[in-house]
């Protein structure tokens, strides 16, 4: 049987494709898969990562958006516990995904802040993340308030998981090779379940909106996302929050603070 020739990458959906099979290992060992677990991968590519998790896990269900890659890798890798689709990842039904799925992913890095907060969005479906991204986005993961990497992506992913660079990527690792290096994160979910989804969602929409306009102020901020100005005078000062301090400085409990008081002031 003759083997195709992969496609090649497409540089206008940022492909490049991991080709050191010491890299996979290392990821395959971060994610430590059951053989009862679901894995989520988005952008399977040339299946590096596909086929190994395949042959631990009970199922990976697969996205991608390049028709001839998902062509391609149907050809040469059929198993059948592989459920690809093609389509856009981002429009993905996460809500379907099994509960406790594991993600394992090589994550677009041109979409990998919105694929990011749609996953995070989405957590009481996933247990764990193990992803490989750009290494300034997995530093924005870890940050801390006051530093340059630290915003809305940064207290969202502290608030919904437990994280850490597991190990740093050269971009000798991939090809085409990238302009950047990257890192491997694993997010640990399971240790950060809700018990109040109405709550997350306020407080995503508070994280954002103070972060939407990083120069101006919290009054500002929150006063062109829609909110009165009484309430968030009244919010703000009842958590002890100086109006005129910037979204950057605001700590990951003084957003858990002040999404409560919100919701106090406009229910």
């Amino acid at each position: 049987m003759t083997i195709p020739s992969p496609p090649p990458a497409l540089k206008q959906l940022g492909q490049h494709f991991l080709i050191d099979p010491n890299i996979v290992r290392k990821i395959l060992n971060e994610a430590a898969i059951g053989s009862e677990e679901t894995v989520f991968e988005i952008g399977p590519g040339r299946g590096v990562l596909t086929v190994p998790l395949c042959q631990v896990a009970s199922q990976v269900i697969a996205v991608d958006f390049d028709k001839k890659l998902a062509a391609y890798l149907t050809s040469i890798c059929s198993p059948t516990n592989l459920d690809l689709r093609i389509g856009d990842a981002l429009e993905f039904p996460f809500h379907t995904l099994p509960l406790n799925t594991v993600v394992v992913s090589n994550l677009p890095y041109y979409i990998s802040t919105p694929l990011l907060f749609k996953l995070l969005e989405h957590r009481s479906h996933i247990s764990r993340m193990i992803l490989m991204l750009q290494l300034e986005v997995a530093k924005r993961l870890t940050a801390k308030p006051g530093s340059r990497d630290y915003g809305a992506l940064s207290v969202l992913s502290q608030y919904c998981a437990s994280s850490r660079l597991a190990f740093k990527v050269p971009a000798t690792c991939f090809r085409p090779r990238p302009d950047v290096n990257s890192s491997v994160v694993t997010l640990n979910l399971s240790s950060r379940k809700s018990d109040d989804p109405s709550f997350d969602q306020d407080f995503m929409r508070t994280v954002r909106s103070a972060f939407a306009h990083r120069r101006k102020t919290l009054l500002n901020s929150f006063r062109d996302s829609g909110l009165a100005l009484g309430t968030i005078q009244e919010s703000l000062a009842a958590v002890g929050i100086d109006s005129k301090r910037r979204a950057e400085t605001v700590t990951l409990l003084e957003f858990v603070d002040l999404t409560h008081a919100i919701r106090r002031y406009t229910l």
